[in-house]
């Protein structure tokens, strides 16, 4: 909601592009990618809708969106990918193992 309590027609998106509630996330979404995340992020904090809409709208709780919301100030889009595994210890170590244990980690059919 913008001032005055009165809904806007757009806002600024994640990507910096015009953004309507018709480039919202559908109701129905199950799979979070950080894209949608960040949208429904930019929507509430512009005043396309209000966190209660947002909450009842996906079926998350308030807790859930401060969390992305933390995530996004922080990390950006990378902070919003589920899980966070860069914040996780064992995944960063995985980061510094030579190329003989990493070749290990690749998806298969891959060299």
């Amino acid at each position: 909601m913008g001032k005055n309590n009165a809904p806007v027609g757009n806002v600024i998106g994640p990507d910096g592009n015009v953004l309507t509630c018709a480039d919202l996330p559908p109701r129905n979404t199950r799979r979070w990618v950080p894209r949608r995340k960040a949208t429904v992020i930019a929507a509430v904090d512009g005043g396309l809708i209000t966190l209660e809409d947002a909450c009842a709208r996906y079926a998350i709780s308030h807790e859930e969106f401060c969390t992305w919301v933390q995530s996004y100030s922080r990390h950006g889009l990378a902070g919003l990918r589920a899980g966070r595994l860069m914040d996780r210890p064992s995944i960063n170590r995985l980061h510094d193992a030579s190329d003989e244990t990493s070749r290990f980690l690749r998806p298969l059919g891959r060299a």
